[in-house]
Formats: C-alpha cells, structure tokens, sequence
C-alpha cells in the first residue's frame, strides 16, 4: 500500500478505534477493497491527518455535516469516535444546534436521538 494509505490507517485506527477498523477490515471483500483504499487514503491519510484543526474540531464539523446531509447511518460511529477525538457531550449538542437552524431541525432532531442513544449505549458499556 501506499504511504499515504498507512498514514490514514494509523489516523483511522486512532479515531475510530482498533475494534472498529478491524471488523471494516475483516468484512472488507475484493469488491469493496477499492472503496476502502479510497477512504483511508482520502478521508483518513489526507482530510483527518491534517494538523490545521484539532481532531475534536474535526469531529465536531463531521458530525454536524452528517446530520445536515441526512447521512445518519454514520452518525453513530462518529459519535463513538468522541472517546478518541476529545469532543465532548456538549460539543456534538452543539454542533447538532447548528445543525437545526443551518439545514433544518428535523435532521437536528434525528441526529440528536441518535447522539443520545449512542452516548446512552456507551456509558452502560463503560458501567
């Protein structure tokens, strides 16, 4: 692979997680391999491992741009990446208020249960 594929899974693996890269990876197959170098090449080695922003920042930005595009299916996974990212509870209600007024309170409104439910979900794993 390539420098900047390694530079990505390192960055990818830092934010979402060891557990959650290596599921992608153990799900990956010869159709979706391409997909996959493309996404830890672009999103992850060279849009998350710039060093302009912080990564609770980017965080942040991800999650509102999620919601307000009506990408919710990522929502979640994202939200789990707050552990890693340094943004905060606060942070993503935040982001998700400007996402309300910005691209329309019902896509706020989806996204913030699913914030909610995932943060729910990960505080009874956390015990």
């Amino acid at each position: 692979m390539s420098e900047r594929y390694d530079k990505g899974m390192k960055v990818r693996r830092a934010v979402l997680g060891d557990a959650h890269v290596d599921r992608a990876e153990a799900a990956k197959t010869a159709f979706d391999e391409p997909f996959q170098t493309m996404i830890t090449e672009g999103a992850w080695g060279t849009l998350w491992a710039r060093d302009t922003i912080s990564k609770r920042e980017r965080s942040m930005l991800t999650l509102a741009l999620l919601a307000a595009t009506g990408n919710f299916e990522e929502i979640p996974m994202h939200v789990r990446a707050t552990v890693n990212t340094g943004a905060s509870k606060d942070d993503v209600l935040e982001a998700l208020l400007h996402v309300a007024v910005y691209a329309g309170v019902p896509k706020a409104n989806h996204a913030i249960k699913l914030a909610k439910a995932t943060f729910a979900e990960m505080e009874a794993q956390d015990g």
